[in-house]
């Protein structure tokens, strides 16, 4: 063979190779790219349906692409799987990240102390029944008056007036000549015909020492306290029965307060009140209910409580201005955030938070408040959890989405009812006390057989000091433990009968 044959040969040869290694490279890519474009149609992104756009600060405006409401803010979109019928779980779905936005805060319903206390403003005033009226028990003439004017301050006894009463002159005349006889039986009736004038029985007394008749009386106040009224003045005449004075005692005031009819069902007599006034700060005066005014202020919508306070060295004076604070003790109840009610005036609705980021609202029947905090008394159960922020735009969610209200009286999910936590074991022997103080107690005890106790000395805790209150060294007991992770407990402890 030629040398030129055997070159043609070679070079058909690596011709033929480079067409077969084209072809494979060739057939991969075109592979490659089928295999991606069937892997793309395989497993296409899921796309979710929007029913419009719309901004959570105006529910009730809808739009059909994305942009900015009348108010300027984005859109945002409302997708067909959004809802009462998107979840098995009934509520409006709200990502994490739209809660953040709304400033969401979501709160657990728990049971609680709720304090009755309530506050009220009110004034000081007189005490009414504590007025004396001064009359003139006969008719005369006035000779002499003090210096008096209403609003002055005076104590029990001081003078107001003089006055002549010519028709006791002539009685104490002749009660003087029949008692110089000394007829006792004409003595005592001429004595009984003075007390009978109205003449007192100091005047009776002053003409007997005297020996000489005294027809001109001293009228003075009964009480102490405040002049409000004074009708006597110099030479004037006075009949019998006519009112010369009003004299109102200042030992004890009256405080006058408005307090809310919503509070008027709790309102009771004896309630304690502390009474604190701007004139003196720093202290307070502590009194009781010492009645409920029948009529309500229809201005106002408050009834009146009368606390009656008493006025040592007459410092509270009628006019001045009182805060007041009821007490009325506290009482368990199951408690929501006051900001988490939804009062629409027709109803009264919290917004539930669910599992899985959903939220429904529930209709609620609510009691007192007090503290930030307001009493349910239907609609809700222990531990399950509402919205206490932001409610408001959740609930135009809800509205929109045509989520019903959960009704009063119906149960809870599973989902949103609080885990019930086991009971802790209580395991009971007996023993002698080694030890004892308010914290713990030291018992020899015999075995305990449930979990694998011998009989021992050993030393447990106190959950309540009450529980070894009285209790002595020495005393043989039978006893209740348990064993959190604090240590054994004693729970209970009772003397052995016997013993």
């Amino acid at each position: 063979m030629s040398d030129t044959t055997i070159t043609r040969a070679r070079l058909v040869t690596a011709v033929s190779a480079l067409v077969l290694v084209a072809g494979g490279v060739g057939f991969g890519l075109a592979k490659l790219g089928t295999s991606s474009a069937a892997d793309q149609t395989a497993s296409p992104a899921p796309q979710k349906k929007i029913l419009y756009w719309y901004d959570p600060m105006i529910p009730g405006e809808r739009h059909d692409g994305p942009g900015l409401s009348s108010m300027g803010m984005k859109l945002i979109p409302r997708y067909a799987d959004e809802g009462a019928g998107g979840s098995a779980a009934p509520g409006v779905a709200i990502d994490p990240a739209s809660l953040q936005r709304l400033g969401a805060r979501v709160v657990t319903v728990e049971r609680g102390s709720l304090s009755n206390s309530a506050s009220a403003t009110g004034s000081i005033e007189f005490n009414d029944r504590n007025v004396a009226v001064v009359q003139a028990r006969s008719g005369g003439f006035v000779q002499r008056v003090y210096a008096r004017a209403p609003g002055d301050v005076v104590p029990a006894g001081a003078p107001l007036a003089d006055i002549l009463v010519p028709e006791w002159a002539g009685a104490q005349a002749e009660y003087l000549a029949v008692r110089r006889t000394g007829d006792a039986g004409l003595t005592r009736a001429a004595r009984e015909r003075l007390l009978l004038l109205g003449m007192p029985a100091g005047s009776i007394a002053s003409a007997e020492w005297r020996g000489r008749p005294q027809g001109v009386t001293t009228i003075s106040t009964p009480v102490g306290g405040v002049i409000k009224t004074l009708g006597v003045r110099q030479g004037m005449t006075v009949a019998q029965g006519q009112t010369l004075a009003e004299v109102n005692g200042l030992a004890t005031v009256w405080l006058n307060a408005a307090v809310p009819e919503a509070l008027a069902g709790n309102l009771r007599i004896g309630t304690p009140v502390i009474a604190t006034l701007a004139a003196f700060p720093g202290e307070s005066f502590r009194g009781r209910i010492a009645a409920i005014l029948p009529q309500a202020e229809a201005a106002s919508r408050t009834l009146t409580i009368r606390v009656e306070l008493p006025n040592r060295a007459g410092r509270l004076r009628p006019g001045m201005f009182a805060s007041v604070a009821l007490d009325q003790g506290s009482r368990d109840a199951l408690l929501v955030p006051s900001e988490a009610v939804i009062r629409t005036g027709r109803r009264t609705l919290v917004m539930l938070a669910g599992p899985g980021g959903r939220f429904r609202p529930a209709e609620v029947r609510t009691g007192a408040e007090g503290g930030g905090k307001t009493e349910i008394v239907a609609g809700l159960t222990e531990g399950e959890k509402v919205v206490a922020s932001g409610q408001f735009l959740i609930d135009s969610e809800a509205s929109l989405a045509g989520l019903d209200a959960r009704p009063i009286g119906v149960e809870a999910s599973p989902a949103t009812k609080p885990a019930v936590k086991p009971t802790a074991s209580i395991y009971e022997t007996v023993g002698s006390i080694e030890a004892i103080d308010r914290s713990s107690v030291t018992l020899s005890h015999q075995p305990v057989p449930a979990i694998g106790w011998p009989a021992m000395t050993m030393t447990f805790r106190v959950a309540d000091p009450a529980l070894v209150r009285g209790y002595r060294k020495g005393e043989r007991v039978r006893f209740g433990f348990d064993q959190p992770a604090d240590g054994p407990t004693l729970r209970r402890m009772t003397r052995e009968a016997g013993r």
